[in-house]
Parts: structure tokens; C-alpha cells; sequence
């Protein structure tokens, strides 16, 4: 194996292409991210959208029979009051 003179300028460009390197691999890493952050809130929204009206229908039959309680026991209280 033969020995590489070390001068300034190979060091130089040791430096320049390591942070080259370094910087191409954050890049990719970023792309990565970017790609699995997009991906994940499109799953998220699309899961949503297709719950919504159920979600929003089961809400309602729960107030609904909410409410019915409520006026059935202001009638308990009202009729209880009378006497």
C-alpha cells in the first residue's frame, strides 16, 4: 500500500467532501422524514373523514338520550316539589 503525501490542499478536500457526505446524508434522512411525516397526517386526515358521520351520528343518539333523562328527571323534581 503505498503512502498518500498529506499536503494542505489533500486535507482541505478530506474536510470538503466528509461534510459533503455528512450533508448528502442529512438530506436523505430529512427526505425520509419529510415522506413519513406527509404520509402519516394523510392517514390520519383520510381515517377521520370516513368516521366523521358515524362518530357525529352516535354523538347525537347520546345527547338525545341525554336530554330524555334530563327532562324526565326535571319532571321527577317538578312533580316532588308539588307535594
Amino acid at each position: 500500500m503505498a503512502k498518500r503525501k498529506n499536503t494542505l490542499t489533500r486535507f482541505l478536500e478530506d474536510i470538503v467532501d466528509d461534510t459533503k457526505d455528512f450533508v448528502d446524508d442529512l438530506l436523505d434522512r430529512a427526505k425520509d422524514l419529510e415522506t413519513d411525516v406527509r404520509d402519516s397526517v394523510t392517514d390520519v386526515v383520510d381515517d377521520d373523514e370516513g368516521d366523521s358521520a358515524a362518530d357525529v351520528a352516535s354523538l347525537k343518539a347520546s345527547l338525545a338520550a341525554l336530554q330524555a333523562k334530563v327532562d324526565e328527571l326535571t319532571a321527577l323534581q317538578a312533580k316532588s316539589s308539588k307535594n
